[in-house]
């Protein structure tokens, strides 16, 4: 990548990890950036938390939690580069399958299992914390949304609000070329444009699901993982709910845990409130996995559907896996100044931290060669 210094920096929407990766690979080539992040933290879809729910250095991931190496050889690099730790998915041990109440669930020999999926010692937040460390905190804005872009001849001006300070005064910044390391979907709903995108454009993004929004994950946390002493592999699906599918979440460092993905729809779960869910997804471990199961240490629930910096209305319907691939996200005037650079939009793996990863190389690339074209060099 060349060296290119703009006459103001380059702009990246999003503090996740396809933000955080492009915003590296800008800095590794000299050229100026400003992140710009609307929540109080770095991380986007990557959240892990302690047993009170607050981030942590090691916990639960409550957002993204698995990679793949095999099939991710540039995440599996990267995370080598940044010298972090990797572990196996416990998989080993029988697998239950729950069809309906009165049958009870059923039991299948799981037996050894191939290393396939993988997690990182700390949580994914590891992987977030070591890309902003080897960036300048002074290039880092959180607490800080894009409501609004408007072109101009010498570059685009941003309109920021900042987040949870009703009396800040809004706020305007010019910059070379923007980065938009968010959902289409989410970029499409929440940031106006001045001239305004073709409708085909926004039409496009807005087809695009964002994933995990329409999602919710629930932790049971125990003082043991006692379903290992059972030959139980932690794994389970059910057609009965609220729970669809079960997995062993146990830390590398031993913290126990079960969790699940609830497989109850984003308006049932608001209707029926945390509380409710919390105590039918309690029941539905005891179902599966005996009267331990029910007393938990404690419990973490989080609906990505209800976080207004990763879902839109229209995330409240699942709609699918997004399909990515090589195509043109912006159009018309817009299209030498705006590059879309979130996990969605990947050729490959998209949607997954794989897919984030090579989002952003691929939108730090294109920032710098249209910054290129535009002044002749």
């Amino acid at each position: 990548m060349s060296s290119v210094l703009p006459v103001s920096p380059i702009a990246i929407l999003g503090g996740g990890v396809a933000g955080l990766c492009a915003a590296r690979l800008l800095h590794a080539a000299r050229v100026p950036f400003v992140l710009l992040e609307a929540r109080d933290r770095l991380g986007g879809r990557v959240l892990t938390v302690d047993a009170t729910g607050a981030p942590a250095d090691n916990g639960f991931d409550l957002g993204a939690s698995w990679f793949w190496p095999r099939t991710q050889p540039r995440l599996a690099a990267l995370v080598a580069e940044l010298g972090l730790s990797a572990f196996v998915q416990l998989t080993d041990g029988d697998v239950l399958f729950e069809r309906m109440v009165r049958e009870g669930p059923q039991r299948y020999h799981g037996g050894p299992q191939q290393a396939l999926s993988f997690r990182l010692a700390g949580g994914s937040a590891a992987l977030v914390r070591a890309l902003a460390a080897g960036l300048p905190r002074e290039r880092l804005r959180l607490r800080t949304a894009v409501t609004g872009m408007q072109l101009e001849d010498n570059g685009v001006t941003l309109m920021l609000a900042a987040q949870g300070d009703a009396s800040s005064s809004p706020e305007r910044i010019t910059v070379s070329h923007v980065i938009a390391a968010l959902p289409p979907r989410l970029l499409g709903a929440t940031v106006t444009f001045a001239p305004t995108l073709d409708a085909d454009t926004l039409a496009a993004w807005h087809d695009v699901p964002t994933w995990m929004a329409p999602h919710a994950k629930f932790f049971a946390l125990y003082v043991r993982p006692f379903w290992r002493e059972a030959g139980l592999s932690g794994t389970a699906q059910s057609m009965v709910g609220p729970l669809a599918e079960i997995h062993d979440a146990t830390t590398a460092s031993g913290q126990a845990a079960l969790l699940g993905f609830v497989g109850v729809g984003a308006e049932q779960r608001a209707a029926v409130g945390d509380m409710v869910l919390t105590r039918a997804c309690e029941e539905q471990l005891r179902r599966l996995f005996g009267d331990e199961a029910r007393r938990p240490q404690a419990t973490l629930l989080k609906d990505w559907a209800a976080d207004p910096f990763t879902a839109t209305p229209a995330d409240r319907v699942p709609g699918g896996h997004p399909a990515g691939g090589d195509r043109r996200w912006v159009t018309g005037l817009w299209e030498r100044h705006l590059t879309l650079g979130g996990s969605e939009v990947s050729p490959l793996e998209p949607g997954y931290l794989a897919g984030a990863v090579l989002a952003a190389e691929r939108a730090a690339s294109a920032a710098i060669a249209a910054i290129q074209e535009r002044r002749g060099t």
